[in-house]
């Protein structure tokens, strides 16, 4: 890149920094988040306060970094919502994407580590979890929200509590208010804060690990979001066309609620009856290897079946009937090689909408996970070697805004024969 290239890029990553740290009340702590910044842009594989401060040659006072990402007194909220305003305006989200990713970790003083299951490891290893809110259209992302999840061994008087940990609540600065919530409870919690921040996006994506609870799936229903939702197999379901009858009412205890007199079957078992011949080739985009493609690339394409359904199960139950009742969509993905259906969603999407449309957002969590790893791998969102719920939240926050640079200058610079409409 030329001189001048360089000074504009930096003249524009200025001007991102100044924007999104303007909440902040002391210009010290402004003056510190640009040099946190530009400290995750610059060459090198490790981005903790040590290294950066290294590479940054006059600005490089570790000290100073230090505070800023472990006790400085700012409220991540505020930065993340002006991320989240400047974001919107720029990529124009069709979908909130909900994802969790794991921090692999070798001892147990770090805050909410514990043994558990992550997949970024595919087992149960001693780990952070953490849960974050993406906005995304079809051709970028942004992570605008976070949360880290606590485990039942960090709470006191829980089943699981471990008094190690409970006692490095303190220390690792848990709040005594924050205790242990599911996972997609804090996708919810997150959804209702970027709402309060007037950022209203009407379609929500998933993973199984929150479309086979069904308290999501009503809680976004309940809050007026569409959703295409991945599920486990053995999610169990009646068939759309199964109509669901009310024992009459004794006057003796709960009325009874409406079911269907049939035993519900997994999804699975409701696809694999359709048959493999009701299913239908889709294109969703093209890859990044070299193909056949529009523009050089390989289709990303396979084969697809949509039913309709009833989602039953024991959670179901103490739902209202409204709820309970309710039809929706499975999409299953059935390539023509395979003896059986390999991967399943739930659509909350209306009745009309296409097929292709279903596939192209059960699809779009590549995206997501494209950019999670290009945060952990090349700007130190694994990184942190801090010990702090605090510092947690202080150190994601800044890798955010920097992937979002990182984003507009892709999205500034692509030609313009491939750039989204």
């Amino acid at each position: 890149m030329t001189p001048d290239g360089i000074a504009a890029v930096r003249g524009e990553w200025e001007g991102v920094a100044a924007e999104v740290f303007e909440p902040f009340a002391r210009n010290g702590q402004r003056r510190w988040g640009q040099v946190c910044l530009r400290g995750l842009l610059t060459d090198g594989q490790r981005k903790p306060v040590g290294p950066m401060a290294a590479r940054l040659g006059g600005d490089g006072n570790r000290q100073a970094l230090a505070h800023f990402i472990t006790t400085s007194p700012w409220d991540p909220a505020h930065v993340r919502a002006q991320l989240a305003w400047r974001m919107e305006e720029t990529i124009r989200p069709t979908v909130l994407v909900f994802d969790d990713t794991g921090f692999l970790k070798d001892g147990n003083a770090s805050a909410c580590v514990s043994r558990q299951y992550t997949g970024t490891a595919g087992k149960v290893t001693n780990c952070q979890v953490k849960v974050s809110l993406h906005l995304a259209p079809d051709h970028a992302s942004a992570a605008v929200d976070w949360r880290l999840f606590l485990p039942g061994t960090w709470v006191p008087g829980s089943v699981k509590a471990d008094p190690g940990k409970v006692a490095r609540r303190t220390a690792c600065g848990i709040p005594d208010d924050v205790g242990h919530v599911e996972k997609w409870q804090l996708a919810l919690d997150m959804l209702d804060e970027t709402r309060s921040w007037g950022i209203e996006v009407p379609v929500a994506i998933a993973d199984a690990g929150y479309g086979d609870a069904a308290a999501f799936r009503h809680g976004l229903q309940a809050r007026g979001l569409h959703y295409m939702a991945g599920i486990s197999a053995t999610l169990s379901a009646q068939p759309g066309e199964a109509a669901p009858v009310t024992e009459p009412y004794s006057g003796i205890g709960r009325p009874p609620a409406a079911k269907c007199p049939d035993k519900p079957q997994s999804v699975k078992q409701l696809v694999t009856a359709a048959g493999r011949k009701t299913a239908k080739p889709v294109q969703w985009r093209e890859g990044s290897r070299p193909g056949t493609g529009r523009n050089g690339f390989r289709r990303m394409y396979s084969r697809f079946i949509v039913l309709r359904i009833r989602p039953a199960g024991r959670e179901i139950r103490d739902t209202t009937e409204s709820v309970e009742l309710a039809e929706c969509r499975v999409l299953a993905e059935w390539p023509a090689k395979e003896a059986e259906p390999v991967q399943f969603w739930l659509s909350g999407l209306p009745a009309g909408t296409p097929l292709t449309t279903l596939v192209r957002l059960a699809r779009l969590r590549w995206r997501t996970g494209h950019d999670c790893r290009e945060m952990k791998q090349a700007l130190g969102l694994a990184h942190f070697e801090g010990r702090t719920f605090n510092g947690w939240h202080h150190h994601v926050t800044p890798v955010s805004l920097t992937h979002a640079f990182c984003t507009l200058q892709r999205l500034a610079r692509a030609p313009k024969d491939t750039a989204p409409a």
